[in-house]
């Protein structure tokens, strides 16, 4: 037995042990990449980008971690962040990545993904997304589903659900009824948000709509997280409905 590679083991159990314990609020892994805790298992994963038309900004995902493994909701936009944040978790905490659900088929949800496959890494999307990644010649995720999945990770449940348009024709949640966290990606907007911002891809017809479906669906959120920005609860679904009022009154 390598007894050097055993102890280095057990501080990395006993670091996430820690972590997990006292509610750290945030784990800063370089100027690029960060962690927030966020209730009891459920970290938000937050990277930073530069684009010309909107300068620094950040990008949210989350990770459900149990017994040493994590569902990773969404990755940074590209293959290097992704690849850090994943060793991270894996030489830093002993927490291995078991399976992606991509939130949409822009590269802020699945940027990462052909590094995750590389490294055996499970992925779930909806079957609007795999139509949009064969479209645009996209890494493809390997598994799809219509209208939802729920499934049981170490006793977890996750509830992954399409509800209609809004960003983009694909876009997804994923609810966890035991913590009611809801995950609404880039369906939802943040609290200081004002304005939709990218809206290239947008159903604006069906965006109010299908946040309303959520709303009604999911009536006891006690978080919501958006796919940018600070996190809230669920006045961002509110917030985001005047939104989309907003931009369709200033075309009409």
């Amino acid at each position: 037995m390598n007894i050097k590679k055993t102890l280095l083991s057990l501080i990395a159990v006993l670091l996430s042990t820690i972590l997990l314990a006292q509610n750290q609020p945030m784990i800063k892994i370089n100027k690029d990449l960060e962690l927030i805790h966020l209730q009891d298992s459920i970290f938000i994963h937050v990277s930073y980008h530069s684009l010309e038309a909107f300068g620094r900004f950040p990008s949210n995902g989350m990770f459900i971690i149990k017994k040493g493994e994590a569902v990773m909701i969404d990755t940074p936009m590209d293959l290097e962040k992704t690849k850090i944040l994943v060793h991270f978790l894996q030489d830093s905490l002993n927490i291995k990545v078991k399976k992606l659900i991509v939130g949409h088929y822009h590269e802020d949800c699945m940027g990462g993904l052909e590094y995750l496959q590389s490294i055996g890494v499970e992925s779930l999307a909806h079957v609007k997304t795999i139509e949009k990644c064969q479209i645009f010649n996209l890494p493809i995720p390997g598994f799809s589903f219509q209208k939802s999945i729920q499934f049981d990770f170490h006793g977890e449940e996750i509830l992954c659900k399409y509800f209609g348009g809004g960003h983009t024709i694909d876009n997804i949640t994923v609810y966890l009824p035991e913590t009611k966290i809801l995950y609404g990606g880039c369906l939802i907007k943040e609290m200081a948000a004002q304005n939709l911002g990218f809206t290239g891809d947008a159903v604006m017809k069906d965006w109010a709509f299908t946040v309303q479906k959520v709303m009604a669906a999911y009536p006891d959120i006690q978080y919501v997280v958006p796919g940018h920005g600070a996190y809230g609860g669920k006045n961002l679904l509110k917030h985001t409905i005047g939104l989309v009022q907003q931009e369709i009154s200033k075309k009409q």
